[in-house]
């Protein structure tokens, strides 16, 4: 009887350990599963990988330099003056996405003389030493932006299609994609986009 009392405690035992495997196994799998979802959804909202085709956003990203895309940047706000953008124009048949530096805010009123950004009535200093303009294109003439459009210029003002032209435009916050947060230059090290 004692041996049988004995037996029934080691398989006992036995099943204890054999459950407490399979649980582990069981989380370790869910805690990968999770890991991978959590990695997925990281990727899908930040890292939107585009590839720079120009060179109008020169020096601060350059031809051949791919930047990473933070497509939930404005999902809960809306882009700020100064941010670095990429969009796809509404206007345009062409599905390259592009990149530029929002200037005009909705509401705003945009004018450039002798190579300036004049928002409001009041000259735009900006944080860098950009090239002065020569070609001020539609902006010649005052531009009132709509409640959801933007302006936007390329860093290298006098090589940059934006919304000086018609071609482009001022975007509506349909075109954005989302902010560009990373760059992953051809030859040299990584960095931040500001």
């Amino acid at each position: 009887m004692a041996k049988t009392v004995v037996k029934k405690k080691e398989v006992k035992q036995s099943l204890w350990r054999s459950s407490r495997r399979f649980r582990s196994l069981v989380l370790w799998v869910f805690e990968i599963l999770a890991a991978i979802a959590l990695a997925a959804i990281f990727t899908a909202a930040f890292c939107y990988s585009v590839p720079v085709q120009d060179s109008s956003m020169a020096p601060t990203v350059a031809s051949g330099d791919k930047v990473l895309v933070n497509r939930a940047a404005f999902r809960f706000g809306r882009p700020g003056r100064y941010d670095v953008i990429a969009y796809r124009p509404s206007n345009s048949l062409d599905t390259t996405v592009r990149i530029k530096r929002v200037i005009g805010m909705p509401g705003d009123k945009i004018l450039i003389r002798d190579g300036l950004i004049i928002i409001n009535d009041e000259t735009y200093i900006e944080d860098r030493e950009f090239p002065s303009m020569v070609n001020p294109g539609l902006a010649a003439e005052p531009i009132k932006l709509g409640e959801n459009e933007y302006f936007v210029l390329g860093d290298n003002r006098n090589d940059s299609q934006d919304s000086r032209f018609a071609d482009v435009g001022n975007l509506t916050r349909n075109d954005i994609i989302g902010k560009v947060w990373f760059r992953l230059p051809a030859e040299e090290h990584v960095s931040f986009v500001h």
